[in-house]
């Protein structure tokens, strides 16, 4: 397998994030394939997330109900095992599906605004609402 070195950078922090989530490795074979297998980065929400096949993410809520498929075409990168293919901004014919899981919210933040010898106070709680998808399929 031949790697550019303009991307190599790329692939190793991608390891790295890889390795953080996933400690423990059943096999070199699994390692490779989890490192170097067929990946994307897709955006969303205005994030972007670095996706694999079976990968579980939480994203900004979608407004599909739990068991609808989602097709997020902003397709930002694509890794196969020949190489790196980079849009600009998205690759053209790249689409990622997944289904949502559940929707919900996040744990509460409390938001307080405080100004020092002016008796002013506020406490303001916030949930982030979420879609829980899991990634089916990489088309490239």
């Amino acid at each position: 397998m031949t790697v550019d070195f303009s991307c190599a950078i790329i692939l190793s922090a991608a390891c790295r994030q890889v390795e953080r989530r996933m400690p423990a490795w059943r096999s070199e074979t699994e390692w490779k394939a989890r490192c170097f297998g067929l990946y994307a980065v897709i955006e969303t929400g205005g994030k972007q997330y670095k996706v694999q096949q079976g990968d579980v993410l939480f994203v900004e809520k979608l407004g599909l109900e739990e068991g609808d498929s989602v097709k997020f075409d902003k397709v930002l990168m694509v890794g196969k095992e020949d190489g790196l293919v980079v849009g600009a901004p998205y690759v053209e014919g790249a689409a990622v599906e997944a289904t949502v899981v559940k929707n919900g919210k996040d744990k509460k933040i409390i938001v307080y605004k405080f100004k020092a010898k002016k008796n002013y106070r506020r406490k303001q709680g916030h949930r982030q609402p979420y879609t829980k998808v899991e990634i089916g399929a990489i088309n490239a």
